[in-house]
């Protein structure tokens, strides 16, 4: 399937009542847009970072009651998942698309990963387009903006992660889904390269 862009429906199926009914219409909606960006983004991610990305639509199967809020395409240098990795998403809320790169609570080399990191503040403060935002949850659509930050307070977020356990750590970009809905497919794509290309040095980091 080719991408041609989100519409109104695809943020719509986070209103529907009830797990099995939004997970009917995910399905059907949003599911093969993910899957057509994640056809489209994994051999470009694999030629930026020099790793195979493999792309992993969610599936949200673990729920038993409560519907899914948000849904996503992840890409990681693994088979068999990406949540123990440093890896990307694509993927959308009710009200905005988002694009990250992501460290979640799983991943057990977080520690060192934030002390890389953390070796390399000047640069990264310096390095990420001030319209960009940070995420300490991935489960909330809360986001900090990069241009509110200080340095200090970026390091932090790094000192964070590497001394709390359930802390994460995402960067990249929030879109109305009012904004979304005016790109057309390939618009979107283009713009999301643009996004992974200002964070896949983080991966490389």
């Amino acid at each position: 399937m080719t991408f041609n862009g989100f519409k109104k429906e695809d943020f719509d199926v986070f209103t529907i009542d009830g797990l099995e009914e939004r997970m009917e219409a995910l399905i059907a909606t949003v599911r093969p847009k993910l899957e057509a960006l994640g056809e489209t983004f994994s051999p470009f991610l694999s030629t930026e970072t020099g790793d195979e990305m493999i792309p992993h639509v969610a599936k949200h199967a673990r729920r038993t009651k409560n519907p899914p809020n948000d849904t996503w395409v992840a890409f990681a240098n693994n088979t068999r998942g990406y949540k123990m990795l440093p890896h990307f998403q694509i993927g959308l809320w009710e009200t905005h698309v988002f694009v990250w790169f992501a460290i979640i609570y799983e991943a057990p080399n977080k520690v060192e990963i934030a002390e890389k990191l953390q070796t390399k503040i000047d640069k990264i403060y310096d390095d990420i387009p001030q319209d960009f935002v940070w995420s300490l949850d991935h489960t909330k659509p809360e986001v900090i903006k990069h241009s509110d930050l200080t340095k200090d307070e970026l390091e932090n977020m790094f000192v964070r992660l590497q001394n709390v356990k359930r802390a994460e750590l995402l960067c990249g970009i929030n879109m109305s889904k009012e904004e979304a809905m005016k790109l057309s497919g390939s618009e979107f794509t283009t713009y999301t390269e643009s996004v992974f290309k200002k964070v896949i040095p983080l991966y490389k980091m």
